[in-house]
């Protein structure tokens, strides 16, 4: 059957799945990486099969019958009620005896921070933010795009530099490099080409992901209206931190606001010194940095948290990700990748 390990972490994102099983004393046993965890495009059922291959395959290198808690933050675990489902899914996989399934945002938080406490604001193809207090009292967003008030993103920035593109070219917008730098990324000759092929499905839906470095390097280079869309963009960061801060009463203490995702990761010029100016201004006790810790190590921090770990826990395994430089290791093969 196997000895029972502590901690059953899962960091499952729409591209790729890692999973560690830990030790109570902080000691990572076995990782394993999977494919992508889609429920809303595959169902619950499925995309939980799909982890199981994941989780067996660490739980098999950590010669581990099961673990004392399962701690998952999954993507898509937008709304208390698909945590519900989520988990009870995850329950009767029987892998842990207690379970607990947050947002993907909540890994990322954790993994920057000390302890349960601060704010993450998560800007990779969307956008999303959460906050924690070690009290237990958190706060969040739905994080369901435009229908709940959301603007953001590598999706989002496409779509608004197209969209301007597209005007400046037949003359209803105001003029923007934009409408020579977006087609000129994929080889095409002007906008009505690029409008063309991805009306028509010559280029990929995904594709349009690769115009958001196009915009920022637009923005960098003086274009006005590729500027005012990554302004907007530092905006709706600092909107959603200075939210989150204000609910968790926090805006009076010193706080770290973890900045993630790829978008926030690549500490593009323009982006990073607003979000940092516009804190300063509307929070200034704010202590903003970029995340790079992988965030199955907060899935895992998370885990430990709740079972109480022995001092030094943290820090052993913190040491383990910052060996490996937050790449999965140990046992089990990868199935997949981002």
């Amino acid at each position: 059957m196997g000895l029972t390990a502590g901690v059953l972490a899962v960091d499952a994102g729409n591209s790729k799945t890692d999973v560690a099983v830990v030790a109570h004393d902080g000691e990572v046993l076995a990782t394993a990486r999977g494919g992508g965890f889609r429920p809303p495009s595959v169902g619950v059922e499925a995309a939980v099969d799909a982890l199981a291959e994941t989780v067996a395959a660490a739980l098999a290198a950590a010669g581990a019958g099961g673990v004392a808690h399962v701690s998952a933050c999954l993507a898509n675990a937008d709304l208390p009620v698909e945590e519900e489902r989520l988990t009870a899914a995850l329950a009767a996989r029987g892998w842990g005896g207690t379970v607990e399934v947050r947002n993907d945002t909540f890994a990322v938080l954790r993994a920057g921070v000390t302890e349960p406490r601060g704010v993450a604001v998560v800007c990779g193809a969307g956008i999303n933010c959460v906050g924690m207090r070690p009290d237990g009292r958190t706060a969040r967003f739905p994080a369901l795009g435009r229908v709940s008030g959301d603007w953001g993103g590598g999706w989002a920035l496409a779509e608004e530099a197209l969209w301007h593109a597209a005007r400046a070219q037949d003359g209803r917008g105001a003029a923007t490099a934009l409408a020579g730098t977006l087609p000129a990324h994929f080889g095409l000759p002007g906008m009505p080409a690029l409008v063309e092929a991805l009306y028509l499905g010559h280029l990929a839906p995904e594709r349009r992901h690769e115009l958001s470095p196009v915009l920022f390097a637009t923005a960098a280079g003086g274009d006005p209206v590729a500027g005012a869309i990554v302004d907007r963009q530092a905006d709706e960061v600092v909107a959603m931190a200075v939210v989150a801060l204000t609910r968790l009463e926090l805006l009076a203490e010193e706080t770290p606001v973890l900045l993630g995702g790829s978008v926030l990761a690549a500490r593009h010029p323009r982006l990073d010194d607003r979000i940092r100016a516009l804190l300063a201004e509307q929070a200034p006790r704010a202590v903003p940095r970029v995340v790079t810790a992988a965030p199955v190590l907060g899935a895992a921090l998370l885990g430990l948290d709740h079972l109480t770990a022995p001092p030094g826990a943290q820090d052993r395994l913190r040491a383990h990700y910052e060996r490996g430089r937050g790449k999965p290791a140990g046992g089990g093969e990868p199935s997949g990748g981002r």
